[in-house]
C-alpha cells in the first residue's frame, strides 16, 4: 500500500468488538479492515481534512 497509515490503539466495549469481528469474519475481512472499511464509508464524499 502506498498510503502512509497511522497506528492507533482503540478500547471498544465487548459487545461491540463482538460484533465488529462477526461482520469482518462474514465479510471475509480482517477486523483492521472491516473497521477502516466502515470508517470510510461514513466519511463519504468527505475530503480529508474535514
Amino acid at each position: 500500500m502506498d498510503e502512509e497509515e497511522k497506528r492507533i490503539t482503540l478500547r471498544l466495549p465487548v459487545d461491540l468488538h463482538a460484533w465488529l469481528a462477526a461482520e469482518a469474519k462474514s465479510a471475509r475481512r480482517s477486523l483492521n479492515s472491516e473497521i477502516v472499511h466502515r470508517l470510510e464509508a461514513e466519511r463519504g464524499g468527505a475530503s480529508p481534512g474535514k
